[in-house]
């Protein structure tokens, strides 16, 4: 099985089960999950540098996952 076999199988299965993944990532166990992670990189990202676009791209992806 090659590559463009394992993407294209990948995306059978993504459009078979695209209600289960948005309803999983809309999850309240997805947002508590993306909260943590999201805690912890903006940290990071502090540490580095990046200021208030740390702040910037984790409530951009804050918005995208969880139910809040």
């Amino acid at each position: 099985m090659g590559f463009d076999d394992l993407v294209n199988k990948g995306k059978e299965a993504y459009e078979d089960n695209k209600d289960k993944i948005d309803d999983a990532l809309h999850s309240e166990k997805a947002e508590e999950i993306s909260d943590s992670v999201l805690d912890k990189g903006e940290e990071l990202a502090d540490k580095v540098g990046l200021g208030d676009k740390a702040g910037d791209i984790r409530e951009n992806l804050d918005d995208k996952i969880g139910n809040e």
